[in-house]
């Protein structure tokens, strides 16, 4: 959506009272734990821009809950896996040279939107080590929930995902859908299938040092989310409630059911 769009597609301007609205409306309360993932464009025209979104969401979960998002930083991954766009050959090694290590307080977010960009740079927030699937977190549990997250298992068991279940959370989605829901990897980790292994790569600090350091994974592929994301929804719809942010349709999803259902759907699908 491009701006002029945003214009048109609200009446006033989406303002952070009137997200916050939005958010109490779906179900948030104070002392929520909140798994944020957000398309700021599908919002309408935002006084503010992503700051507006993120002092909504601090204003209606307060201090006494947890606001996370993803952080992700692919582009420090190996590019030898690249395709979009896929670099030379000849380039492979020049990268990996000379790409600055992975470090939380400074390394931008990529393809995350502008709210978790926003979002990573204010103050109390905290966020996890991992060169490629790092999380940001802000509010009483945000420092146990990205503290520990190994390179291996990234969205697995340790992981901020694995975090946010423990704490009966639950997934907001501004704007998105079961596609960009990371909880989903989890239920990858957890489901009864073959997921494949794969090999993964990024610079990091390690004494004070740059190093390349390696890892196995299992495989992730978000390719039948959407699909997986619409089966739940339909199978429990106790568990999602459905409203009006701004412009965007915003749902607010029980994580631990979304997780455990997605697990044995895959395990049956895959």
């Amino acid at each position: 959506m491009s701006e002029h769009d945003a214009v048109a597609a609200v009446d006033d301007p989406v303002t952070v009272d009137r997200i916050a609205a939005g958010l109490r409306g779906l179900g948030v309360e104070p002392g929520d734990t909140l798994l944020v993932h957000s398309a700021l464009s599908e919002l309408g025209w935002v006084a503010g821009g992503p700051q507006a979104v993120v002092d909504a969401l601090q204003r209606v979960v307060t201090e006494s809950g947890t606001v996370v998002m993803p952080t992700h930083s692919t582009q420090y991954s190996d590019p030898t896996v690249w395709s979009d766009p896929a670099v030379p050959d000849d380039w492979v090694s020049q990268i990996r040279e000379s790409i600055p290590p992975f470090r939380p307080d400074v390394t931008p977010t990529r393809s995350m939107g502008a709210v978790p960009e926003c979002f990573r740079n204010y103050p109390g927030t905290v966020r996890s080590e991992h060169p490629l699937y790092s999380f940001a977190a802000w509010g009483a549990d945000a420092e146990a929930v990205v503290e520990d997250q190994s390179f291996q298992n990234g969205m697995g068991e340790g992981s901020p995902l694995a975090a946010v279940y423990d704490r009966d959370s639950s997934v907001l989605m501004l704007g998105t859908g079961h596609d960009a829901n990371t909880s989903l990897h989890l239920a990858e980790y957890r489901g009864a299938f073959d997921a494949g292994e794969t090999t993964e790569g990024a610079p990091v600090l390690h004494n004070g040092e740059r190093t390349w350091v390696e890892w196995t994974d299992i495989d992730l592929d978000n390719g039948d989310f959407a699909e997986l994301g619409a089966a739940f929804d339909a199978a429990h719809p106790e568990a999602v409630v459905t409203g009006a942010v701004g412009a965007a349709t915003a749902k607010l999803v029980e994580q631990p059911a979304l997780v455990d259902f997605g697990a044995e759907w895959l395990a049956e699908h895959r």
